[in-house]
């Protein structure tokens, strides 16, 4: 009631469409290897970390259009039937596994669509979350830990679904139903979209490219438009890093280009001519933080790889005689978010009315820190599996601690993200945020990658040190998660005077 009512519009239209990307995804890694793949876990992980790196790549380029052309609502639009299109892709792949070529065609073509389509949606939507408030308003944080349930909700219900669908009928029901939920999640936005989805003020949002918003006293909103430096900067930029991830580093195609315009496309939006010494002071504290939510992402998405393998062969699912699907572990984060989420948003309006709410840069200290302290958590249980498998508690309390991290994190940062950009940047800088995500999403399926198997008596090795067991395995994202979460902490209080006033 004391929200606007576009936000629950955002959020019933993403509840769908993350039920369509996670739904899909549940069982995304089980059907290569089951099905196309011959169960090569290394390739099915490569392929997994492609893809989802790709999904949150190609939002710079939707946040772009959106700000100089299109607006956030036709990209919203655009990039939801794309989607649509992709899941319908990955139905016909399944449907043909009888040809393997085929089918695995199709599912190329599948993840096409989806990676572009992503792009003109996920940016957009969030951007206009934010636009439902005054600049100044105290409630935005709460605002994007509600949108944030409704992500949750979706990715709650979907792997119930589709994994069900997919691991006890046939894969391509689980893809149907996935791209059965985005044709929802278009319907909704189409239909509710200019009743709802307005500013404070009662105008329409993101029907105008979002550069004409920026009108706050001293801006140039011909700013958001590439100079001819700065597309020097892009191209060149991308052109020599890849060059040296490719050819130096042996990293491949994919992983080459997510490197690249990572690192390259936030130096691109700070030399922009436009921006006041404050309002690049805000954007250094977005890019700082952004190589720590590599990290997090990093270690959090095992959830769709080295977790599903680690469910479906280390533990033993039987309760009361029914063997729980492993993709059904999936649904443990988004549910538990869906408990807590409203307990933390309680709290920070507490903390907020005592004075004594944290800052975003200490908030996402915390999150890392819940991060590594869940995956200490499995280790316990990967020290010693026994025969029948690993008790169902200890990936139960993994995904416990790992969404109290992510409520101190994600939510957190695409506030953020939101308040410390100026109005003209805010769809492309939700998508360059996006680009740190895609980058700790390609690095989980390069990590899922390293997962040892003793069946295959694979036992890769990293910096040197050979991943023996499951033991050490999971100790590589303690020291990563513990090590990220220290440096964020004793920056914080640097990043918060940067933000100039803004938590």
């Amino acid at each position: 009631m004391k929200h606007p009512k576009g936000l629950y519009v955002l959020f019933a239209t993403e509840f769908w469409e993350r039920f369509s990307y996670y739904g899909m995804r549940a069982i995304f890694i089980l059907y290569m290897t089951k099905m196309l793949f011959n169960g090569d876990k290394a390739l099915s992980s490569n392929i997994y970390g492609s893809y989802t790196g790709l999904v949150y790549l190609t939002p710079l380029i939707g946040g772009y259009v959106a700000d100089r052309y299109w607006g956030n609502r036709k990209s919203i639009f655009v990039g939801g039937i794309m989607m649509a299109i992709g899941q319908f892709f990955m139905f016909l792949s399944a449907s043909s596994v009888a040809n393997n070529s085929l089918a695995v065609s199709l599912m190329w073509g599948g993840l096409a669509f989806l990676i572009f389509g992503n792009g003109f949606f996920k940016p957009n939507i969030s951007t206009m979350v934010g636009q439902l408030y005054e600049d100044t308003d105290s409630r935005k944080d709460a605002a994007y830990t509600i949108f944030y349930m409704g992500i949750n909700a979706g990715a709650f219900l979907s792997p119930l679904v589709c994994g069900y669908l997919g691991e006890k009928v046939d894969f391509k029901w689980g893809f149907l139903a996935a791209g059965i939920g985005m044709i929802i999640a278009l319907i909704i936005f189409y239909f509710t979209k200019d009743k709802y989805v307005i500013s404070p003020s009662g105008e329409q949002l993101g029907v105008l490219p979002n550069k004409v918003r920026d009108n706050d006293a001293g801006s140039n909103n011909e700013g958001g438009s590439f100079s001819t430096q700065q597309l020097g900067i892009l191209f060149g930029g991308i052109a020599v890093m890849f060059s040296l991830i490719y050819f130096y580093f042996g990293v491949d195609l994919w992983g080459s280009l997510i490197y690249s315009m990572t690192v390259v496309a936030p130096f691109v939006i700070i030399t922009d001519k436009t921006l006041s010494k404050v309002e690049k002071e805000r954007l250094w504290v977005i890019i700082t933080l952004m190589i720590f939510v590599v990290f997090f992402w990093m270690c959090f998405e095992q959830a769709g790889a080295s977790l599903t393998f680690f469910a479906e062969e280390q533990t033993n699912r039987n309760i009361l005689g029914w063997v729980m699907p492993a993709s059904y572990f999936q649904s443990f984060n988004a549910g538990f978010i869906i408990l807590l989420a409203p307990i933390l948003t309680m709290f920070w309006a507490w903390l907020n009315k005592k004075g004594m709410e944290p800052a975003s840069p200490r908030k996402m200290s915390i999150g890392l820190a819940f991060l590594a302290a869940g995956f200490l958590f499995i280790s316990m249980g990967a020290k010693s599996i026994p025969a029948g498998g690993a008790s169902i508690i200890f990936l139960t309390g993994l995904y416990f601690l790992h969404t109290i991290g992510e409520l101190w994190l994600s939510p957190i940062g695409l506030s953020m993200v939101n308040k410390l950009t100026p109005a003209r940047f805010t769809s492309l800088m939700m998508g360059v945020w996006f680009l740190a995500i895609a980058t700790g999403n390609k690095l989980a399926g390069l990590f899922s990658s390293l997962y040892p198997d003793a069946k295959t008596n694979y036992y890769p090795t990293l910096l040197g040190i050979q991943i023996s067991d499951l033991y050490t395995y999971f100790i590589v994202f303690v020291c990563f998660s513990g090590v990220a979460a220290l440096i964020v902490f004793l920056l914080s209080k640097k990043l918060e005077n940067m933000m100039n006033g803004i938590r």
